[in-house]
């Protein structure tokens, strides 16, 4: 099996972690969405012993990646991981039923569909109280925080017009319809925001 590298996810994990720490449940199970080459998911796991991680990707290289790091790193709280697309509104009855979810640097990288899917499956999953966290560059009142993420919106939209950079209060308001508050943004290194929603009720 072939490990995959993430240069971004070498820069990004220590930050999120810092937030996961304070926000996610001291126990129960984390679904991670668009796991991607596994990185996170290994180092999280490690650092919170007591959740157990339960990665997803669409893409077979990815889930592929992430059981060779999960065989590397003998980790035993990191679950086997499954395919998930969030454009299927069927997802959620793949699962039982889970504490958290975490999604890093997906809904930009992704039609806004995939958005609108992972909220409505996370209105079916989270209970009351349970936390969705994301992770990306973000727009606020629909102007970009910096230049750099304007370019990089401009790079994602010419690969392909269905992708972007979505602005933060379209995202907070979609998740209210299904039931989110926002609970908190964190602004990060390199631009980035860390969004908490929270399951209402």
């Amino acid at each position: 099996m072939s490990r995959l590298f993430s240069a971004s996810a070498q820069r990004n994990r220590g930050p999120i972690l810092e937030v996961l720490r304070r926000v996610l449940p001291p126990t129960g199970r984390v679904l991670e969405i668009a796991s991607g080459s596994g990185e996170h998911a290994l180092y999280f796991a490690r650092d919170l012993p007591n959740l157990t991680w339960q990665p997803s990707d669409a893409d077979p290289a990815a889930r592929e990646s992430i059981r060779a790091w999960i065989a590397q790193e003998n980790a035993e709280n990191v679950l086997a991981p499954i395919p998930l697309d969030m454009t299927n509104a069927r997802w959620p009855f793949m699962l039982d039923k889970v504490d958290a979810v975490v999604c890093i640097n997906m809904i930009h990288i992704a039609p806004w569909e995939a958005c609108l899917g992972l909220l409505y499956g996370c209105e079916q999953l989270l209970p009351p109280g349970g936390p969705l966290v994301l992770y990306g560059p973000f727009m606020r009142g629909g102007h970009h925080t910096a230049p750099s993420n304007a370019a990089f919106d401009a790079s994602l939209r010419r690969q392909d017009p269905r992708w972007g950079v979505c602005d933060l209060d379209d995202v907070v308001r979609e998740a209210g319809l299904r039931g989110f508050e926002l609970a908190e943004v964190v602004e990060m290194p390199a631009n980035n925001l860390t969004v908490v929603l929270r399951k209402a009720g």
